[in-house]
């Protein structure tokens, strides 16, 4: 049963950070052109929102799984 709590006590972290930090930003650097030795690069960044239904499922089902986990034993 140590499996469910601590996949229970993973879940329950992601929701809670999806709660705390709702929207991230990520990089990423792609090759625009290249000519010989030259290669000119462009840096984009994207932002990801994560919905507050989610986030709060995922800590609802993470806590689930850890009281169903720890009543187990």
């Amino acid at each position: 049963m140590k499996g469910i709590v601590l996949a229970g006590a993973i879940i329950a972290l992601l929701g809670l950070l999806g709660l705390a930090i709702p929207v991230f930003t990520t990089s990423q650097t792609r090759d625009v052109a290249k000519i010989g030795d030259l290669k000119i690069q462009a840096n984009e960044q994207t932002s990801h929102v994560v919905p507050p239904m989610l986030a709060g499922g995922a800590l609802v089902i993470g806590l689930v799984m850890l009281g169903a986990g720890y009543i187990r034993n």
